[in-house]
């Protein structure tokens, strides 16, 4: 999970992540940060982490910030926790970031720079944490968020504004893609390095683990690897669902209202008439006179308009209003007053003058109420259910508003609790291994890990007919270790395959020893007196290097391409399953001069990372133009609150 982090935090474009992804996100869960962009000048205060130009990251910005990415970082991993991202790198991240925006803003204000209170309004509208159930803006809903998570409408203006000048000022440079063929050579010459080796291996299967371990060896392997049998923090989530059928004992449309629909929607259950017609678009009268006089003389009004360099066009079942809006009022008249088989025109369309050809008409009968009925009351049934569905959604939201618990809307809402078992973040159930949570649950399950303790019951949406879950969290299984009865043939059967592993390690380095002595790798492996697979060659270039990442070939190609010819090295397999001895015996230098094709690959390659080298570039010489100044020592007591207060 870390290396998530690490790669977000780490990266050449972090800064790109943060401004153009990041921000938006924070903003989108209502985690904005706080961030006092008053012009202060003097030095650093007591309560200053960093001075930025002529404005200041104060400690409680530093701490809010942190807070709010972790809480955006565990919408995707629920555990995380404020130590895990520290240890990521992430505190050190959000204090960089900070800085860099904060100077960003400063330097897009000196150079005449504005970001207008209306572009903040249409970013907080689009927001979809802020839509209610109508799909628009809820002014309601989004001061309710900003209330749960202690904010005001100032610091999520705050944040957009900042966002929105990093933007502008990086965006235009992450598109830069430019680079020189020249320059791509070395680049080009350094893919095309290929490598000869070869590889043994010595698996753990083939190894004894030893004499049976003691109760005294089992115990201490417990208590030095008691993580590996400590439990997640588990949760029972409470939960009441609101769906369409508990709303539908009073959605039932009246006979009047049924009526009155049918009333107000008299056109659409008339009788009509659908006609088929071929058309063509001439865009002058004398070529649509020449095309209706062919077609008018027997030929297909498609061959003619073929034959004359256009495209005849046919509409099927198209009613008069449908076919009005796509021609005009004038066109529609004359095709609808036509025969059947009739050829109409030229008609002065829209587009042009408009040869038509009647190709059949439908007569379709209208409804009468008792037929239009059914549809009628469906229709109406799905409008009341969803009308009603929002209203009790508002009224229970209104209730937490006013610190309601879950039992208290429960019981007044006359609805039915129902409880998870004690189920993880990622919805497992250790004490209750046949629960399998359903989709709505796992819903359910990540919101009720997103909370706090003491966090007042949320509303989930499920399923995609507008129902939706009242979630509450019941009791809170902290993570702890399970004891060593319950464990113990487990603990038993990691004790003895580590000793194997163990075992398996000082073989193969035995192995490795002799072969950098300049022993045949074949010879060395027989001489540990196992049945090891035979030695096998290795081949590749730094091109399938690349193009293996993320397969099981890519440790074994890595270490191929780290080492000096003629030299071995040791390299776990995956699961434990054993190690490899791998040797490099030829390295053949690449050279790309005079091909072409390798050098504009290359060109690509790094075409698609320079922007964000550029924007990394870039930031740094804005902070630098503007002036930044850190203070250690009260960076370092924020880091060690939040780790202290576990980011709380």
């Amino acid at each position: 999970m870390l290396s998530f982090f690490r790669r977000i935090i780490n990266s050449k474009a972090g800064v790109v992540v943060t401004f153009i992804v990041l921000g938006v996100i924070a903003i989108a869960f209502a985690a904005g940060d706080v961030s006092n962009i008053a012009g202060m000048a003097g030095g650093l205060g007591g309560s200053d982490v960093a001075k930025v130009g002529g404005a200041k990251v104060t400690a409680n910005d530093l701490r809010t910030a942190a807070q709010n990415e972790v809480a955006a970082y565990r919408q995707e991993q629920p555990t995380l926790d404020m130590a895990q991202f520290v240890a990521a790198g992430g505190f050190e991240g959000v204090l960089q970031r900070e800085i860099t925006g904060l100077s960003l803003e400063q330097f897009g204000k000196d150079q005449g720079m504005v970001v207008s209170r209306r572009l903040v309004d249409g970013q907080i509208a689009s927001i979809p944490a802020f839509r209610g159930p109508n799909g628009q803006f809820d002014p309601a809903l989004y001061q309710q968020l900003l209330a749960q998570r202690k904010m005001t409408d100032a610091q999520v203006r705050t944040d957009i504004e900042r966002t929105s000048y990093a933007q502008q000022l990086t965006v235009p440079i992450i598109g830069a893609t430019q680079f020189a063929m020249q320059m791509a050579l070395p680049y080009a010459s350094l893919l095309l390095e290929k490598r000869e080796g070869e590889v043994g291996y010595v698996p753990t299967r083939l190894v004894a683990a030893g004499a049976a371990p003691t109760d005294a060896e089992i115990q201490t392997f417990y208590q030095r690897n008691v993580q590996r049998y400590t439990l997640p923090e588990r949760r029972v989530v409470r939960y009441a669902l609101v769906t369409p059928a508990a709303v539908a004992a009073g959605a039932t449309p009246s006979e009047a209202e049924i009526a009155r629909y049918y009333q107000t929607n008299q056109s659409r259950y008339a009788a009509t008439q659908k006609r088929d017609v071929t058309q063509v678009i001439v865009a002058d009268q004398a070529g649509a006179n020449a095309l209706a006089a062919k077609a008018k003389g027997g030929a297909s009004l498609a061959d003619a308009a073929r034959a004359a360099g256009l495209e005849a066009s046919t509409q099927k079942g198209v009613d008069k209003a449908a076919y009005t809006t796509q021609a005009s009022a004038a066109v529609a008249d004359a095709v609808f007053g036509a025969a059947q088989g009739s050829v109409v025109g030229p008609v002065r369309g829209t587009l042009g003058f408009v040869v038509a050809k009647v190709d059949a008409i439908t007569q379709v009968p209208g409804k009468t109420l008792a037929q239009a009925r059914p549809e009628i009351l469906a229709e109406l049934t799905k409008q009341k259910q969803a009308a009603a569905l929002g209203e009790m959604r508002n009224t229970i939201e209104d209730a937490l508003s006013g610190n309601a618990t879950f039992d208290e809307v429960v019981t007044d809402r006359k609805l039915q609790a129902q409880t998870t078992p004690a189920v993880t973040a990622q919805g497992a159930a250790p004490d209750a291994p046949t629960f399998q949570p359903t989709p709505e649950q796992r819903a359910m399950i990540t919101a009720a890990f997103t909370a706090d303790e003491g966090d007042a019951p949320q509303i989930v949406p499920v399923g995609q007919d507008g129902g939706f879950a009242v979630v509450g969290v019941g009791q809170i299984q902290r993570s702890a270790p399970r004891p060593l009865a319950q464990v113990r043939n487990q603990v038993l059967a990691d004790l003895n395959a580590d000793r194997a592993r163990a075992a398996a390690r000082k073989l193969a380095n035995a192995v490795l020893a002799k072969v950098n002595k300049g022993m045949p790798m074949a010879q060395a492996l027989k001489e540990t007196g196992l049945a090891v697979p035979p030695v096998r060659p290795i081949a590749a270039s730094r091109r399938d290097l690349a193009a293996a990442q993320n397969t099981p070939a890519a440790a074994p190609l890595a270490l191929l391409f780290s080492m000096p010819q003629n030299k071995a090295r040791t390299l776990e397999a995956p699961q434990n399953e054993g190690w490899y001895i791998l040797r490099v015996n030829k390295i053949e230098a690449g050279n790309a001069a005079g091909n072409e094709a390798a050098i504009r690959a290359a060109r690509a390659d790094i075409g698609r990372l320079i922007g964000r080298e550029y924007v990394s570039q870039f930031a740094r010489a804005v902070r630098d133009s503007v002036g930044v100044k850190t203070d250690p020592k009260a960076v370092a007591k924020v880091r060690a609150e939040l780790l202290n207060n576990g980011g709380n």
